[in-house]
């Protein structure tokens, strides 16, 4: 299993690795710092450099529960080989930024998430609403909480407490994973959101751009999406 070293420490940008198996699809290390897509949030790209060669990771993601970072070619690199992996970091940060933001909106509209993406400098919710709320008010409690400076932290809680407060998992489409015994918890601020996600994200609400503008659409009846542009 590949160490997944983002999981407590989203800030790192560079690490030494060994390469610890070659798919099809590109390579698997003994560790990593690159997010594999899911949750809505892309998976992460850089490079992997050895003392020969320099190649782009063009993607990284769980294929038959390995996590694998996609590359164009493998045959310049062999098991066991030392290398390094380069984090793009202007582009992972904007994704912590857009998914930091994406759980403030989650505060602000306490209604079911039914799907959602995250992109660069935009991110989208859709919620099991029926009404479409107010886009200028969402605008400014959101960038209220950004400029109040929230802190983020990282804990975690056992599989029976999340079962014991269900109310906690505040997406319908994507459920916490299971089966390590405990499931990985995001908290803003003392009060402002506390839910399960895998993810990646800022350390206080401050590092989040400004909000620009928000776009309601609705998909349905009880379906409202709220687009978040930076």
């Amino acid at each position: 299993m590949t160490e997944e070293l983002f999981r407590n420490d989203s800030y790192l940008k560079e690490l030494d690795v060994i390469i610890s198996d070659i798919t099809p699809e590109g390579l698997i290390f003994d560790k990593t710092i690159f997010y594999p897509e899911g949750g809505g949030q892309p998976g992460d790209e850089g490079f992997v450099t050895s003392d020969e060669n320099k190649m782009r990771v063009l993607g990284t993601k769980y294929i038959n529960q390995k996590l694998v970072h996609l590359v164009e070619e493998t045959q310049d690199f062999k098991k066991n080989d030392k290398v390094k992996l380069e984090l793009d970091w202007s582009r992972r940060y904007s994704h912590m930024q857009v998914h930091t933001c994406l759980h403030l909106l989650c505060s602000i509209i306490p209604y079911p998430v039914t799907g959602g993406s995250i992109g660069d400098g935009r991110g989208r919710l859709d919620f099991d609403l029926e009404t479409k709320p107010n886009k200028e008010d969402v605008l400014n409690s959101l960038n209220k909480l950004i400029c109040d400076d929230h802190t983020i932290s990282i804990s975690s809680i056992t599989d029976d407490e999340l079962d014991q407060n269900p109310d906690l998992v505040r997406t319908m489409s994507v459920k916490p994973p299971r089966g390590s015994g405990t499931i990985r918890m995001i908290k803003i601020g003392e009060d402002i959101d506390f839910q399960p996600c895998g993810g990646t994200h800022v350390k206080k609400t401050s590092e989040i751009k400004l909000v620009k503008s928000i776009k309601i659409e609705n998909k349905g009846k009880m379906n409202k999406r709220i687009i978040v542009n930076f």
